[in-house]
């Protein structure tokens, strides 16, 4: 496969990838984003907004396959449910558009449950079914490849060929410890007053704990809904973005450069994918 890496953010898709094809070009408006990614992968995104880019563009690029993770926060539980009308939709919108006048021969989406059943999702399929090409619509969570960390997702992937589900691993998610940095950050600790306004609503594991609940962007600066927290002999405290990292399945080394703050590392790490989870679906092409 030649693969257009859309909205590639850390190069998740790039990770999941392995040797199935190579990745023709990246596209992503985020600065921070597009660092992470050169340093990783030596490759530095396009910093183009994907909505402004004429299909002659791609098309010079002689992909074959588009892979991609438009912005979920039209489609997501804690969203604002707007779907297309959402101007973080527009992106999305204009790829619609070239899929309609340029297909590639493949395609893997990823998104929230919410997706699915959307405006977005019904424009997505009537274009695949307009071009005559299969589709499946795929439901994972990492939990089931032995991660300990629940992040739904939906994939669809569509193909010139036919196409067959595969089926979900069911591996025990492993302890948290196996992914816990061997030396703690003490910054990461939440002092008493954070811990008095929010505890009540966090949601609290341990070590030996085998799950997670899904990282979001906000989780550096949100204590409700935005990811676990660890509780410790020393008290609780945030996950380091190198453990967040580890239960994405982000390849061991994953790095980032030392201007990116904190609180972008995280919310770089909430856009990301569950790489495994990734690599399944990219298994049905």
């Amino acid at each position: 496969m030649r693969v257009l890496e859309l909205f590639s953010g850390l190069g998740g898709w790039r990770c999941a990838l392995r040797d199935r094809g190579t990745v023709a070009a990246a596209y992503d408006v985020s600065e921070a984003a597009n660092a992470t990614y050169a340093l990783n992968h030596g490759h530095r995104p396009t910093p183009r907004e994907l909505a402004a880019v004429p299909w002659q563009e791609l098309a010079a690029h002689g992909a074959d396959t588009w892979l991609m993770s438009p912005p979920c926060q039209p489609f997501c539980r804690m969203g604002n449910h707007q779907g297309l009308e959402d101007r973080r939709s527009r992106a999305f919108l204009h790829l619609m558009d070239l899929f309609r006048e340029a297909p590639p021969d493949r395609l893997v989406l990823e998104n929230v449950g919410g997706f699915l059943g959307s405006d977005a999702h019904a424009l997505l399929s009537e274009r695949i079914r307009a071009h005559g090409m299969h589709r499946l619509d795929l439901q994972a969570c990492p939990s089931r490849f032995g991660l300990p960390n629940q992040r739904p997702r939906v994939f669809i992937v569509a193909s010139r060929k036919p196409l067959e589900p595969k089926p979900l691993p069911d591996l025990a998610p492993r302890p948290l410890a196996g992914v816990l940095d061997p030396e703690e950050d003490e910054g990461l600790y939440l002092d008493p007053g954070i811990l008095a306004r929010h505890r009540h609503g966090m949601d609290l594991v341990e070590p030996g704990d085998q799950r997670s609940t899904c990282f979001i962007g906000g989780y550096g600066r949100r204590f409700v809904g935005s990811g676990s927290f660890l509780k410790t002999a020393r008290g609780i405290r945030r996950f380091s973005p190198s453990e967040t990292a580890r239960l994405l399945g982000l390849p061991e080394g994953f790095r980032f450069p030392e201007a990116v703050s904190l609180e972008v590392r995280y919310r770089l790490l909430g856009n990301g994918l569950s790489i495994p989870v990734a690599a399944w679906a990219l298994d049905h092409l």
